[in-house]
């Protein structure tokens, strides 16, 4: 009797233990896969963005800007991986893959759920993702524009950091909610792709037809200052709609779709061995 009871008392104690290792374990898995997916897609990011903003600022033109960041990640690829333009866009995503990630591993810790590779699409991670990545972006586009935009380095009116959050609410909103109410209407299979995906994809590609013209415009009046007349700032909006939603299309499919893509397949199979050594932890204690 004094056996089994001795036997429950280090069952107990060695299950908690092991859970918290465990974890530990499943946010290092957490960290390094959304680290692998914000560096793999930075570059093409970090190539587009800098265009978008010099070509607005008249400081360099889109093609221009990005035959120059492709002439530096051939020649100099040190500098250009060193550089603060990289290190801004790769911390965007990978803060955003880690706090996604991350909230998956808790919300499944909490509830003591088997399956530690599953993926929730709940209101916390929304919320948590979204505010992490308008944040983050944020930092990323005051920088972007006192780098590559024209004159000295000025603060930030109020004005533009209104239109880059409403334009990141925007990419959010057609990232993450509108993709299942749109895949409805969709036929399935398309291309080998389910509804689903070929939602995730058009979603947030077609939003930046919308959301273009605030970031042109925010641009314009960090460039150019408030005094100017609805008018000019319409023009200066016009003239680089069409290339810079293109660009910025080209910009969202890697960030969404391959980067997330890589992130979830990275933590899945990562999320795997741990799950095959927590059955071994639970067997050997019986």
């Amino acid at each position: 009797m004094q056996s089994d009871t001795a036997y429950a008392a280090i069952h107990e104690r060695k299950q908690p233990s092991s859970q918290n290792a465990r974890l530990l374990e499943r946010l290092g898995a957490d960290i390094f896969s959304a680290t692998i997916a914000a560096v793999a897609v930075a570059p093409a990011i970090c190539m587009i963005d800098k265009s978008i903003v010099e070509n607005a600022s008249g400081k360099r033109r889109l093609v221009a800007s990005i035959k120059d960041s492709l002439t530096q990640l051939a020649t100099k690829p040190q500098k250009f991986f060193l550089s603060r333009t990289f290190g801004l866009v790769a911390m965007v995503y990978a803060g955003t893959y880690i706090v996604a990630n991350t909230t998956d591993t808790f919300l499944s810790h909490k509830k003591g759920n088997d399956d530690i590779t599953k993926v929730t699409a709940g209101t916390a991670k929304f919320a948590g993702t979204s505010s992490t990545n308008i944040l983050l972006t944020l930092v990323k586009d005051r920088n972007f524009a006192r780098m590559f935009g024209t004159g000295a380095s000025k603060p930030i009116p109020l004005p533009t950091y209104a239109l880059f959050c409403a334009r990141d609410c925007l990419t959010i909103l057609f990232s993450f909610n509108i993709p299942p109410v749109l895949s409805k209407v969709l036929p399935d299979n398309i291309g080998g792709l389910s509804s689903l995906s070929t939602a995730q994809i058009l979603a947030p590609a077609g939003c930046q037809f919308l959301s273009t013209p605030l970031h042109l415009l925010g641009l314009d009046l960090y460039n150019r200052g408030g005094q100017l007349g609805v008018k000019d700032r319409f023009q200066a909006v016009s003239a680089n709609y069409l290339k810079s939603s293109l660009a910025r299309i080209c910009r969202i499919v890697p960030a969404f779709g391959i980067g997330g893509v890589l992130n979830s397949k990275c933590r899945y199979h990562m999320m795997r061995n741990i799950e095959e050594r927590m059955k071994s932890d639970r067997v050997a204690l019986g």
